[in-house]
């Protein structure tokens, strides 16, 4: 399965993409691994990337999606992967479409984690890290949701909406179901067009 996780800052998402990697058997591939990796090797992209980092800047979609363009190419990614931290723009969506299309395989689905806002706030300032103020996570939660909330739209056709509040395992079980249904779905409009 090619899958793409989204949702605000404390949904849960980096947990689940650990979870759903496992039980799916497809490599998780986050974009802050991938930051993390090429400025530990001293890649070109991992050298233009810390210059940005170094000022407090975002890097530039063209260094993200170089990165991104680089690990899909690994083998381990032939039957799967799951994205987590890219796309993060509907540019960067129609760019990891452009990746996809030259070989072929197109995503599986987007699966977006929601919960309210209350809740994720709530949950990011009970790590008690101190740069997890009540103000950054809420300015944090308006970036998502001028940047990242649009691709929700930009996916609605193969978009599967979970919802991320209760235990870790109680949310997995509902992407697996939703994961399931659709594939099942798929399934039945192949077998349509191919009767057609």
């Amino acid at each position: 399965m090619r899958l793409v996780l989204i949702g605000p800052p404390g949904a849960g998402k980096g947990t689940q993409a650990a979870v759903l990697s496992e039980r799916l058997g497809v490599p998780h591939i986050s974009t802050g691994d991938l930051f993390r990796e090429h400025v530990m090797r001293g890649t070109p992209l991992g050298r233009e990337a810390q210059r940005y980092l170094d000022t407090g800047e975002l890097v530039p979609d063209r260094v993200t999606s170089g990165m991104v363009r680089e690990r899909l190419a690994r083998p381990d990614t032939r039957h799967g992967f799951l994205l987590d931290g890219f796309p993060r723009t509907v540019p960067q969506a129609r760019e990891l479409a452009v990746m996809l299309g030259a070989t072929g395989s197109p995503l599986d689905a987007v699966l977006a984690f929601a919960a309210p806002e209350e809740v994720v706030v709530a949950r990011l300032l009970s790590r008690g890290r101190p740069d997890d103020t009540e103000d950054i996570i809420r300015h944090r939660q308006r970036v998502y949701q001028g940047q990242t909330a649009p691709l929700l739209a930009h996916y609605s056709g193969i978009l599967l909406t979970v919802p991320a509040v209760g235990p870790v395992e109680d949310i997995t079980a509902r992407a697996l179901a939703g994961l399931a249904d659709a594939k099942r779905r798929a399934g039945q409009s192949a077998a349509i067009t191919d009767r057609s």
